[in-house]
C-alpha cells in the first residue's frame, strides 16, 4: 500500500505531458453540477479519496490516478485554481444525505467521495480515486469543478473513453457530438503497477485569456 505522504509528492511523475498548443484551444464544455455535490463536506478533503483521515483501510474500487492541467484558451497554465472532484463510490452511492441516507447500508465508508487540489505553476492537478462506476440512469463519470478568485465556478464531468453506456447517457448526449470527445479520458494501466492501478489524463480549458 502506498503511503499517503508519499502519494502527495508524486504529482510531477503522473501528470499529463504538455503538448503543442494551437493559438486558440477548444474550450471544455460545461456540464450540470448534478444533485449530489456534497451537502456536508467530509473532514478530510485532500486529493487522496481512497483513505479517510489516514485510516489503514482503503476504499473499494479500481485505483485510479486522475491528473491534468487547468489551461486558459491560449494554452497557458492557470495556477492557484481550486480543483474539486466528487463521484459515487464503487457501490454507486454519493456522499450526500439524499443518496447516502437511503443507501447507508451500501455506502463505502472508506471512500472520501470528494477531494480538492490547488494547481501549481504548470496548472497541474492530481487525485487518487477509483475508476468511476455506473448507476441507474448514468454512465460512469467524475464531476469536476474549477474555482478561480473573481470568476464564476466552472463545472464539468469526466467520462471514460470507449464506455458503451456513454451512447445512452442523456447528460453527455446533451452536448453536440463534436464536443463530447473533450470530456472523454482514457483510463489506462499504470506502467509498472503490480496491483492493477490506472491512470487517466483530463485537461480542462477555460474560456478565459491571460488578459481577462
Amino acid at each position: 500500500m502506498m503511503q499517503r505522504r508519499s502519494f502527495l509528492t508524486l504529482g510531477s511523475l503522473l501528470l499529463t505531458t504538455p503538448g503543442a498548443f494551437a493559438q486558440e484551444l477548444s474550450r471544455t464544455p460545461k456540464q450540470t453540477e448534478g444533485p449530489f455535490y456534497p451537502d456536508k463536506l467530509p473532514l478530510d478533503t485532500d486529493n487522496d479519496l481512497l483513505q479517510v483521515n489516514d485510516t489503514l483501510t482503503s476504499a473499494v474500487g479500481a485505483v485510479t490516478y486522475l491528473s491534468g492541467r487547468i489551461l486558459d484558451s491560449r494554452g497557458n497554465p492557470i495556477r492557484n485554481a481550486t480543483v474539486e472532484i466528487w463521484q459515487c463510490d464503487n457501490n454507486g452511492v454519493y456522499l450526500h444525505t439524499a443518496d447516502s441516507g437511503p443507501k447507508k447500508d451500501k455506502q463505502d465508508k472508506n471512500f472520501q467521495g470528494f477531494g480538492r487540489f490547488i494547481t501549481g505553476s504548470t496548472g497541474e492537478y492530481l487525485f487518487r480515486t477509483i475508476k468511476p462506476v455506473p448507476y441507474p440512469g448514468r454512465t460512469p463519470h467524475i464531476h469536476v469543478a474549477v474555482k478561480l478568485k473573481g470568476k464564476e465556478k466552472f463545472v464539468t464531468q469526466c467520462y471514460i473513453a470507449g464506455e458503451a453506456q456513454n451512447e445512452k447517457d442523456g447528460v453527455l448526449k446533451g452536448i453536440v457530438e463534436a464536443q463530447r470527445k473533450l470530456l472523454l479520458a482514457e483510463f489506462k494501466p499504470l506502467k509498472g503497477s503490480k496491483i492493477g492501478e490506472l491512470t487517466a489524463g483530463f485537461d480542462i480549458v477555460l474560456g478565459i485569456t491571460p488578459d481577462a
